[in-house]
């Protein structure tokens, strides 16, 4: 799968990281729920760690289309309450 974080580049990952990148999502969506900035953004962080470390970074001449896109690493807390909601923007493997 191909995750893009926004701003930065795409990542390939393997599918078998999908359940884990949809659990970091998961904790994401439930700490602006919970209106929890401090742990908005440590979950935040470990969801743009996890793809940076598990993934392969594309080279940006490759213009393969993204099956995955998180916003970019300076998302502000606000700007999460718009788009961590409900199923997140991972949904769960199938």
């Amino acid at each position: 799968m191909i995750v893009r974080i926004s701003a930065e580049g795409q990542y390939d990952l393997d599918d078998s990281h999908h359940a884990r990148l949809n659990e970091l999502d998961d904790a994401v969506v439930a700490a602006v729920e919970a209106g929890d900035e401090e742990r908005f953004h440590e979950t935040f962080q470990e969801l743009l760690r996890f793809v940076r470390a598990e993934g392969t970074r594309h080279d940006g001449d490759d213009l393969r289309e993204s099956d995955f896109i998180l916003p970019p690493a300076d998302t502000s807390f606000h700007e999460a309450s718009e788009d961590f909601t409900g199923e997140g923007l991972i949904p769960e493997p199938a």
